[in-house]
């Protein structure tokens, strides 16, 4: 089958790669691909790659880089679509590519990797050039690093020859003192034959105790050297494990204390709100009216449970957050792109924590929005508004995490209710024992 791009046929469509991609035309296929994306409609990408569609190039490429990579392949329209954008962002080279004649000083790897795309006439030759090329100049490379090797490990044996060499003279020269001081001994002792025989012995016998005695020692002295640094060793793991306890005995006691007044505040919030609840006036009711019937004029179960509120209407927020020690939890650009999403994310913010703020003070509820801090180049200049808690996620955690982590924190029974229309999201808080809520009743209600 003939695939057509730029207005013209790609005589080497019929053409097939007979070994694996290179790693190098790979990466740089994947990022023509993704820069390629932004520039289609939704529908003009395969169903596997919709999902990516409001990624940016950097995320498609270390997220969806197998699936475009596999798009590409199997989906001729679509790599004739990447291939049009190519054109337009690389005129230069893809018209080298079109005429047979590739850029000299182009890099391999980019010419090889919009062959690949574009499939023009030889384009399978120049991939396992491009490869080949890859190999070559990493066998360059592993050559230049043993070379360099080589050279120091000489300069390091140069060195120890020097080393040995300076070593071997100075060892001969307390030869040669060695020598003189014994011949003249030599001359001393033969001055008095039997005093040499007498003192040669006794020599040999002081010597041999003054070694035993020396090595003795020596041994001595090591062993308590050892057991002292060891022992020392041993104070000092014993003091750092007795603070490491003692400061995670503190740590432990402090959230554990914080959890257990925030849930007894909880509960006698409750109990307050029950007591004024129970302020009922005297018994009017009969053991007969407490049957289950249907009297003349009086609504059923079913016209009651009709009176019941939908999960729309923003007053089963105003009801959750009516509850004693009540904590909202907002994920911040899950409500904003939900409600304005064509602002910029900075007033997306500013807009969304200024409704909060009114909504905190009319409640008197503790509300926390979060964030997603993962794309962040640097840290947002913000000031929280009052009653509003403002967190950004940690590179390499999402927001979603960070809000599971904040309804973990929070001790049983605690009334939380957590704003997101992520599904994920919802079903995690829900097992948590949190209350999800829509973020279209949360816009509702501050609208």
């Amino acid at each position: 089958m003939v695939e057509t791009t730029g207005g013209g046929p790609q005589d080497g469509a019929a053409e097939v790669l007979d070994r694996p991609l290179p790693d190098g035309v790979r990466r740089r296929v994947v990022q023509i691909v993704a820069d390629g994306f932004g520039g289609l409609t939704v529908a003009e990408l395969p169903a596997q790659l919709r999902q990516y569609a409001r990624f940016t190039p950097t995320r498609r490429a270390k997220f969806a880089g197998n699936a475009m990579a596999a798009a590409l392949e199997t989906d001729p329209l679509f790599r004739q679509r990447i291939g049009e954008k190519l054109r337009e962002s690389q005129p230069e080279l893809t018209g080298a590519l079109d005429s047979g004649s590739p850029p000299p000083a182009a890099d391999p790897l980019d010419v090889a990797a919009a062959a690949y795309v574009l499939r023009p006439t030889g384009w399978v030759k120049l991939v396992t050039a491009a490869g080949e090329e890859a190999q070559r100049a990493d066998a360059e490379r592993a050559d230049e690093e043993t070379r360099a090797e080589l050279e120091r490990l000489r300069a390091e044996l140069d060195r120890a020859r020097e080393h040995t060499r300076s070593e071997t003279e100075r060892l001969r020269a307390e030869l040669d003192a060695a020598k003189k001081e014994t011949d003249s001994l030599h001359r001393k002792l033969r001055s008095a034959l039997a005093d040499v025989k007498r003192g040669e012995a006794a020599l040999r016998k002081l010597r041999g105790e003054m070694e035993a005695v020396r090595a003795e020692g020596q041994a001595q002295v090591s062993a308590a050297e050892s057991e002292t640094r060891r022992v020392k060793a041993r104070l000092g793991e014993s003091e750092a494990a007795l603070e490491a306890a003692r400061r995670a005995a503190r740590e432990g006691r402090s959230v554990e204390d914080m959890r257990v007044r925030l849930l007894l505040d909880t509960v006698l919030d409750a109990a307050q709100g029950l007591r004024r609840e129970l302020a009922l006036p005297p018994v009017s009711v009969r053991p007969a009216e407490t049957v289950d019937a249907v009297e003349p004029g009086r609504m059923t179960p079913k016209d009651i449970a009709a009176r019941a509120l939908s999960e729309d209407d923003p007053a089963v927020l105003d009801q959750l957050l009516a509850l004693p020690q009540a904590h909202l939890v907002v994920d911040g650009y899950n409500v904003t792109k939900t409600g304005y999403p064509q602002m910029p994310l900075e007033k997306q913010r500013l807009r969304l924590l200024g409704q909060l703020a009114q909504l905190a003070a009319q409640t008197g509820a503790e509300v926390t929005c979060v964030f997603d801090g993962a794309e962040l180049a640097a840290p947002v200049l913000l000031a929280p508004p009052r009653g509003v808690r403002v967190l950004f996620s940690k590179p390499g955690v999402t927001a979603d995490e960070l809000i599971r982590q904040l309804v973990r924190a929070e001790p049983p029974g605690r009334p939380v209710i957590v704003v997101s229309t992520d599904r994920e999201v919802a079903d995690g808080v829900a097992r948590a024992g949190a209350r999800p809520v829509a973020s279209a009743v949360l816009l509702k209600r501050l609208s």
